[in-house]
């Protein structure tokens, strides 16, 4: 009798977490197909060409994607430049350098970056970094790749505070604590053994953690990034903050520009007709931008997981 129970309790938990994991790819699919669905009107009025027209004018009622699109991207790839150095550096110095005094006070201290609202860093960003680097700081840089062959023309423009730039800035502050809680946390793996060895036959902290931990720990720092990337290519509030939200493509990383997210936030609520399909289209486009990145990762971290665990 016991015997029979278990095994249809066993039968039960295995149906019911069947259930929960088919659950994922319901919730995935049933949100596709809703956002195909609500774009249905402008994806039979503009096509694949909605991918590259610029414009977007809803007293015309002509709408086009490339500006969100590419706002999007840059300021997450500014955000990555900036954040994944620093990122690393902060774990390679929790992991290897810090007095074991510091670790759990300072780890503690980037744990709760992570946990400040985005509307927050959106806030901060906007009356407290604005200000001072379109005073301070942006002058400067703007004087001095003035009349340099493409970096002049990359960071010139008026010193407006705001922009593609300062927005990736504020992403790359928020984006930190995750890639640098991750990598923490997989430096923290290496067996003691294979650094003592390192450090044994003379090799220096830096050789130690490019050539022993790196290696161990690839899979681990890939997938923190890529966290990280997702936070940034979605981040809403921060972003519409600080990006300018002009349906305008940048002509420099300092000019206003406008990204999926922040468009979606300004507009939604009084869209209508022809706009609102347009701005769903826009979340389908940025569905289709983080999965592509996942699946990206995902077939990197496949390859990489060949050699999971071996030092060069």
């Amino acid at each position: 009798m016991k015997s029979q129970s278990n095994a249809l309790m066993d039968l039960l938990f295995k149906n019911l977490t069947r259930t929960f994991a088919f659950l994922v790819f319901i919730l995935l699919a049933g949100i596709m197909l809703s956002l195909i669905w609500g774009s249905r009107e402008s994806l039979s009025e503009y096509g694949l060409s909605f991918l590259w027209t610029n414009d977007w004018d809803p007293v015309r009622n002509v709408y086009g994607a490339l500006v969100p699109i590419t706002g999007t991207l840059l300021t997450s790839i500014i955000a990555l430049i900036v954040a994944v150095p620093v990122s690393f550096g902060i774990a390679m110095f929790l992991t290897e350098l810090s007095p074991v005094w510091l670790r759990r006070p300072l780890g503690t201290a980037i744990e709760m970056l992570a946990a400040i609202p985005s509307i927050i860093y959106g806030m901060w960003g906007l009356f407290v970094f604005v200000p001072l680097f379109q005073q301070y700081v942006q002058p400067h840089i703007i004087d001095v790749f003035d009349g340099v062959p493409v970096l002049g023309q990359i960071f010139g423009g008026p010193p407006f505070g705001i922009g593609v730039f300062t927005a990736g800035l504020i992403l790359s502050i928020m984006i930190i604590p995750f890639i640098a809680a991750v990598m923490r946390d997989v430096f923290e793996v290496v067996p003691p053994m294979l650094k003592e060895s390192a450090y044994g036959l003379g090799s220096t902290t830096w050789e130690v953690v490019w050539k022993v931990v790196l290696p161990y720990t690839k899979s681990g720092v890939i997938g923190g990034i890529m966290l990280g990337l997702g936070r940034a290519l979605g981040e809403t509030m921060a972003v519409t903050f600080v990006i300018g939200n002009s349906f305008n493509l940048p002509e420099s990383v300092f000019a206003p520009s406008n990204s999926i997210a922040s468009a979606l936030a300004n507009e939604f609520n009084e869209a209508g007709g022809m706009q609102k399909s347009a701005l769903l289209e826009l979340g389908l486009i940025l569905f289709l931008i983080t999965t592509i990145v996942l699946a990206l990762s995902k077939i990197l971290l496949l390859r990489l997981s060949k050699s999971e665990g071996t030092s060069h």
